[in-house]
């Protein structure tokens, strides 16, 4: 499938982007999203920890059409603050959470239950551990936990139960064969409108990639990243993302707490953001790009 960037007119909208203007977009990706704001004018610092991201027509095409205005740097977006303090705050910052279109639709990088491939599932191929050492390394009850923390699986424990039977007989190596033998412990796709292993490959990738802690860290490193009147957008694709970022901004926007030890409210030590709105896809944009359906952008800005 093609690569779209999503929300790209909102994540304009928020960030405001004009000549001069320094913006960190911490997941590169294929450079959509790099591409709208060095059109109008700002100056972009991306980062991506994949190898492929740098090495991509779009970061050559970018580089070569923006020259010196874009920054290209192989890191996480969770080494931010590092970045800022090298370089000077920015005006605006980024994060389109998840994986691309082009790291699924690659067969050999293992994210995908559609594509057969290598149970692998980094992001950075040279960072230790693969999806295949969790599947085959951990017991029931860990993996039990991975797809019912990370993937909100309600049969976590009875995929748990078939891996760890299964893997006693031949170890998981490929991404076909783990998706069908979650497929046949839930009993076949029956009426389902997504696979059955959905929900176990998207657990499986966030805990390869510790995908939370990063964002974790990053979160609580973009205030102090942004000049005054400088916004954070975070896009994210499921809840486990979305509930962090909106209870980030909720505990630093409100300028007072209270509670049963402070009924008349206390001065918030944390408070140093405006909350700035939240947008969801158009209608057209998800017909368009049906992968574009579950993402949900929170903006906030530094006071």
């Amino acid at each position: 499938m093609e690569h779209r960037p999503v929300l790209l007119n909102e994540v304009v909208e928020a960030l405001q982007p004009v000549p001069g203007s320094r913006i960190l977009d911490g997941t590169f990706g294929r450079g959509g999203h790099s591409r709208a704001l060095l059109a109008a004018g700002a100056n972009v610092v991306a980062l991506d920890r994949d190898p492929d991201a740098h090495v991509s027509s779009a970061a050559s095409v970018l580089s070569a059409e923006f020259g010196g205005r874009l920054v290209l740097e192989m890191k996480n977006f969770d080494q931010l603050a590092g970045v800022a303090e090298k370089q000077g705050l920015f005006d605006g910052i980024l994060l389109d959470l998840g994986v691309s279109s082009p790291q699924l639709d690659d067969a050999s990088r293992g994210f995908s239950f559609l594509h057969d491939g290598p149970l692998d599932m980094r992001m950075d191929p040279s960072q230790a551990g693969t999806a295949s050492e969790l599947v085959n390394g951990l017991d029931e009850a860990g993996l039990a936990r991975i797809f019912f923390e990370y993937g909100d699986e309600p049969q976590a424990r009875r995929i748990a139960r078939a891996l760890v039977r299964r893997r006693g007989q031949e170890p998981f190596t490929r991404t076909a064969d783990l998706a069908g033998e979650i497929e046949r412990a839930l009993g076949g796709r029956r009426d389902r409108r997504t696979h059955p292993a959905t929900k176990a490959f998207q657990a499986l990738r966030i805990a390869v990639n510790d995908e939370l802690g990063a964002l974790d860290r990053a979160l609580a490193a973009m205030p102090g990243a942004l000049r005054s009147g400088g916004r954070m957008a975070v896009i994210s694709f499921h809840s486990l993302e979305d509930r962090r970022v909106k209870s980030f901004i909720e505990k630093h926007s409100q300028e007072e707490l209270r509670g049963p030890a402070s009924p008349f409210g206390q001065p918030n030590p944390d408070y140093c953001l405006r909350k700035a709105g939240r947008w969801m896809p158009s209608e057209e944009e998800v017909s368009a790009n049906p992968r574009a359906r579950s993402a949900r952008l929170r903006v906030a800005e530094r006071i």
